[in-house]
């Protein structure tokens, strides 16, 4: 058990993967300040090698788009890293405060309840498109839980009363309790569900 609490601030006792697909790609080993500046950027992969709340933190500094659209701006929070990292401190420790959990616990958790399975592709044969169900890789299922977990939280508080970490701390104990007013367990259900409907 390392001794390094990460945000010099918590522990990661009783922090674990239950999914044995998902376990070498949420890594859990803590840094006190989750920022390692994209020193593995160029290295295939190694996101998975990168711990698991540094990864939420880069999430949260890419609000904006969707599909490949802007659909709120992003130029508030885009590359202010630390800004982020505030973002997630103060909504870890409100999940932890409504949970009484190692907020680690929470967010491996979440992670883990949010990752979808299966999704649709598009396939030609024969001149005609048809969808087709296919299993989801494991590091992408960890990318589609992150990113559906940021993206719930900023539909929640872009241009709303409600502050981001009361949204980002909501959505993540939504997905921990694996409640449907979690947009990331909604996306998710609702992507295994066109796929089980694509077999």
């Amino acid at each position: 058990m390392s001794n390094i609490k990460f945000f010099n601030r918590w522990t990661t006792e009783g922090a674990k993967v239950d999914d044995l697909g998902l376990q070498p790609y949420i890594t859990l080993d803590p840094k006190i300040l989750p920022k390692t500046g994209a020193r593995y950027a160029g290295n295939r992969f190694h996101k998975s090698n990168t711990f698991i709340v540094e990864r939420l933190v880069t999430k949260i500094m890419n609000s904006g788009h969707k599909s490949k659209k802007h659909f709120m701006s992003s130029g508030h929070n885009t590359g202010k890293k630390n800004a982020a990292l505030t973002i997630v401190q103060k909504a870890l420790a409100k999940a932890e405060l409504k949970l009484k959990k190692n907020p680690l616990v929470i967010l491996a958790k979440a992670v883990e309840n949010a990752s979808p399975r299966e999704e649709v592709i598009a396939i030609e044969y024969g001149g005609a498109r048809y969808p087709k169900a296919v299993d989801i890789s494991p590091q992408r299922r960890v990318d589609l839980a992150l990113r559906y977990i940021t993206q719930g939280a900023y539909l929640k508080s872009f241009n709303k009363k409600v502050t981001i970490e009361d949204a980002l701390a909501e959505e993540i104990i939504n997905a921990c309790t694996c409640s449907g007013k979690s947009n990331a367990i909604a996306k998710k259900r609702d992507l295994e569900r066109q796929a089980a409907s694509s077999k």
